[in-house]
Formats: structure tokens, C-alpha cells, sequence
């Protein structure tokens, strides 16, 4: 298992990037930073593709250097895939522990843009999804926020307890908690609520089904504040 990051190079896949090695720090993991390029012109010769192959390899380079440099990360990967973006990382999702991608890249189109790498791999990434809303490195808070549960689907708080437990944060549940999920996490504070508070660290939504966000998930996605875990319903266990 791993946790893998995707990266082009954009102020939003750095933020990315950090969250992604805090992560890989956290779980103990390996991470893998991958990056895809494809010709966009139609037909091209051998040279020139060879030219945009050795850009995105030298983006690629930048992307784990900086992992290598900047945390404690022991194992490093990377990943270079002609295609598709969303479609290398919905595929290596199936080996991971988690996906976290910016919610932009470098084309600058919003979220909402039909295609957008972000929404496809949180649509139908076979583990959970970290959307990371915001651009480029940002100072950690003073006084971070809590994870935010936005229901009590067993994925869910799953999820929310376990990251609140490594980042050393309140979880806040915005339904009725159940007390046996407080007994199996005594060291979080945990507590209920109506709203998402502006200063949440990490909103944590299901996913509906397979290829599909659900309302609650695209609006989170488009409107948070905050980075946004998405979470398949029936998501397996980490090892």
C-alpha cells in the first residue's frame, strides 16, 4: 500500500504535494508521485514527442525532489503515464491507501470544468480521495481546525477518526455520533454540530457509488473551503 500524489507542476499540485507527504509521513508509507503527458495536436513526429516526454519527466523530477528534500519520507516513487491523468491515477488507486490531488492543474479551469482530473478520480478512485482546494504552499495554522464527518456512514467516520487520531485533531460530526466509534478512539476529542466550521482542516464525505459523487460530495467539492476527502461507501481497510 502507498499513498500516491498527482503533480504537474501547478501552484495547486504543490499544495498537493505537501498534504501528500504529511500524509505518507503520518501512515508510514511510501508515496508515489505521478504525473501524465499526452501529445494534444493529433499526429506528431518522433521528436517532438520526444521533446514533451523529457518536459514531463524533468516536472516529474521536481515533484520527488521536492518529497525527498522537504520530508521524512523513506521511500519514494514515481510514476511518468502517456494519457490520461485521471485515468492512471483512478487505475493505481486500486493499490493505495489514498489519492490526493490539487483541484486545479495547470490549465487553470475550475473544479466544475467538465473532465476535471479531480472530480473523476474522486468519482471513481477505488480508495479514498483527498481533493486539496486552494493553490500553492500554504503556512500550517496556528490553531488548526477540526476533520469534519459529514455523516455517520461507517466509511466515513472511519476515515474522519483515523485522520483526526494522526493529526492530533478534534473531529466534529454533523449527525448523532454513536458512542461505540468514541470507544474504539478514545485519544480524539469528538464532538457533534449542525455546520462545517471556516477553520475545518479536512471535510470527509461518501461517495455514493462507483462513478458517482452524490449531491453533498460535488457541492463539498466545489464550495469548501478546506481540502475534501471523498470516501467510497464500501472502501477497504487499510493493512
Amino acid at each position: 500500500m502507498n499513498v500516491i500524489v498527482g503533480y504537474d507542476g501547478s501552484d495547486f499540485s504543490m499544495q498537493a504535494l505537501d498534504w501528500a507527504m504529511d500524509e505518507a509521513e503520518l501512515r508510514k508509507l511510501p508515496l508515489t508521485v505521478v504525473h501524465a503527458w499526452q501529445w494534444p495536436y493529433g499526429e506528431a513526429d518522433a521528436e517532438a514527442k520526444l521533446h514533451l516526454r523529457k518536459a514531463a519527466e524533468h516536472v516529474l523530477w521536481h515533484g520527488a525532489d521536492c518529497v525527498r528534500h522537504a520530508s521524512s519520507v523513506e521511500t519514494v516513487e514515481t510514476d511518468l503515464y502517456e494519457g490520461a491523468a485521471s485515468e492512471r491515477l483512478v487505475a493505481l488507486s486500486d493499490q493505495a491507501e489514498l489519492v490526493i490531488v490539487g483541484s486545479r492543474g495547470m490549465s487553470g479551469l475550475p473544479l466544475a470544468a467538465l473532465g476535471s482530473v479531480a472530480s473523476q478520480v474522486a468519482a471513481h478512485a477505488r480508495c479514498p480521495v483527498v481533493v486539496v482546494r486552494g493553490a500553492g504552499p500554504l503556512p500550517s495554522p496556528a490553531h488548526p481546525g477540526p476533520v469534519v464527518a459529514t455523516e455517520t456512514e461507517e466509511a466515513v467516520l472511519d476515515f474522519a477518526f483515523r485522520e483526526a487520531s494522526m493529526q492530533r485533531l478534534p473531529l466534529l460530526s454533523l449527525a448523532p455520533l454513536p458512542e461505540l466509534w468514541r470507544d474504539r478512539h478514545p485519544d480524539v476529542v469528538a464532538q457533534t454540530g449542525r455546520d462545517i466550521p471556516p477553520h475545518a482542516s479536512l471535510v470527509v464525505v461518501s461517495r455514493t457509488r462507483h462513478g458517482h459523487l452524490g449531491g453533498l460530495a460535488d457541492r463539498l467539492l466545489r464550495e469548501a473551503v478546506c481540502p475534501v476527502a471523498v470516501v467510497p461507501a464500501t472502501m477497504k481497510k487499510p493493512s
